[in-house]
């Protein structure tokens, strides 16, 4: 027996009763105190300790309060944690969880604190159960220590259920049924974390009689723990199917693996016999190290692709950086490229400097020896108007005298090629014989060219806005829309454009 399991043999005798059982007094033996301190295992909580020490030595009827102290020690420990889970294994080393469900199985009448201590000592056995390994004695734990509480739990609701029918004031009862959901919820983290449990709960009389009753808060709260119970069992139900459709699946695996290599063995060595037939045995050698050298090089080939997908993959995140970097610096380039073809612009007039005084000076000079060179005639300023007005209504008759030609010769243009569409319609229309009612439609629109116009227009902004973005990367508002003739003349080829500019 482990040295814990002696030190604490001594604490099982503060009571003698449970579960219809006698445990022997032990006031002849050894001090608890000393055998404790004696026996003391390394790494045990000294909270723990001295907590065992504490129940061995108080009476019996203040045993309930003093294991009250294991709730602030379990919530002072951080969740899921290696020291909450050695504290557990400590608490049960010291048979303090035989003392809880030893307490839940006397009268109810007897314990210090009433109802207010159970409902607090519940929730203390739940939570030292759950997440519990208790190691060398796995058996008794499961198998009896499990079975006890949850059937305790039960009996205590039957009786907190007694005690809230026969109460009479309003404040009483809903104390009562502020104790009996602090019990269902703890049977419900016991079940929870021990769900081979769920059968015997399901089976016990004792839930049968909570769910027989006429009370409606009190039924609620049961029909409630029932659901989640059958929510628990249901899901132990998809986890078993799960694990054993794995296993199957694992199991047919190896079976075919080893099928696979079995057979793989067979036609090696049916190839070996085979070539003992052929081979003369003095090349047995030279083959067997020519195939060991092939067998090598398969493995090597293998593996060198099994290695190279391996890094690729690595690097595929590396790969996609670096062909987005290639893709924005494309772009940057090119809209610097056009920034700096915008600047080129107007670079010279940037880059024109101010004359200075001594070259004016020169300029100067140099105008006014060409004009001692060169003599002009000399005009009056009344001949000078009017030369001036002369000539600016010449230009005026000239620019009006272009744009009205211009006009003529677009109009010009336009008629002769809706003449070009008529005429090459009117040949190629059928007979009147041949003639459907929605043919004649067709010679009735003269906007053709329009709707050429419109339609090569639309399809290119559509092919502009399907574009990938990142070949958008650097436009601006005012530029042009670059669209090559050859994605477009697939559209354009069925359409008809009626009339052509003569020669």
């Amino acid at each position: 027996m482990p040295p814990s399991r002696v030190a604490t043999h001594t604490l099982r005798t503060r009571h003698t009763e449970v579960r219809g059982a006698i445990w022997p007094s032990a006031r002849g033996m050894l001090s608890e105190v000393e055998v404790i301190e004696k026996m003391k295992p390394t790494g045990t909580d000294p909270r723990i300790l001295s907590l065992a020490a504490e129940v061995a030595k108080s009476p019996e009827q203040n045993v309930p309060v003093i294991l009250l102290k294991l709730k602030e020690i379990i919530n002072n420990t951080p969740l899921g944690s290696s020291e909450l889970k050695k504290i557990k294994q400590d608490i049960y080393c010291y048979d303090l969880i035989q003392y809880c469900l030893l307490v839940l199985s006397q009268d109810c009448s007897r314990i210090q604190g009433g109802w207010t201590t159970i409902s607090q000592l519940t929730q203390i056995l739940s939570q030292c159960c759950v997440g519990l390994d208790p190691g060398e004695d796995a058996e008794e734990f499961y198998k009896e220590l499990l079975p006890s509480a949850a059937e305790n739990f039960l009996v205590l609701g039957r009786q907190l259920q007694t005690c809230f029918i026969n109460a009479i004031k309003d404040e009483e009862k809903d104390n009562l049924l502020h104790f009996f959901q602090i019990l269902t919820d703890s049977l419900f983290w016991l079940l929870g974390g021990h769900i081979q449990l769920i059968q015997n709960v399901l089976q016990s009389d004792h839930l049968l009689h909570l769910l027989q009753t006429d009370n409606v808060q009190i039924g609620s709260i049961v029909m409630t723990l029932l659901q989640n119970i059958l929510q628990i069992n249901r899901s132990k139900r998809t986890k078993t199917l799960l694990e054993l459709n794995r296993q199957k699946e694992e199991e047919d695996l190896r079976l075919r693996l080893q099928l696979h290599r079995q057979r793989a063995m067979r036609i090696l060595r049916e190839l070996r016999l085979s070539m003992l037939e052929i081979v003369h045995p003095g090349q047995m050698e030279k083959y067997n190290r020519e195939m060991e050298e092939k067998s090598a090089l398969i493995i090597q080939k293998h593996w060198r692709g099994y290695r190279e997908r391996k890094k690729f993959h690595q690097q595929r995140p590396s790969l996609t950086e670096y062909k987005a970097a290639v893709t924005l610096q494309r772009a940057v380039l090119k809209f610097l490229a056009k920034r700096h073809k915008k600047k080129k612009l107007f670079a010279s007039w940037h880059e024109l400097q101010g004359l200075t005084d001594a070259r004016r000076v020169e300029l100067k000079q140099q105008v006014d020896d060409y004009v001692r060179r060169h003599p002009g005639s000399q005009m009056s300023e009344v001949a000078s108007r009017e030369l001036h007005a002369q000539a600016q209504e010449q230009l005026q008759h000239y620019f009006m005298g272009r744009t009205l030609e211009e006009r003529a010769q677009q109009h010009r243009e336009a008629l002769m090629a809706q003449i070009s569409t008529n005429i090459e319609q009117l040949m190629k229309a059928p007979s009147l014989k041949e003639t459907e009612g929605k043919e004649p439609e067709h010679f009735l629109s003269r906007s053709r060219p329009v709707a050429a116009k419109a339609k090569q227009a639309h399809l290119t902004t559509l092919k502009h806005i399907q574009a990938p973005w990142w070949k958008k990367l650097g436009e601006e508002p005012g530029d042009d829309i670059d669209v090559s003739k050859d994605e477009l003349s697939l559209e354009l080829e069925t359409l008809f454009i009626g009339g052509i500019k003569p020669p």
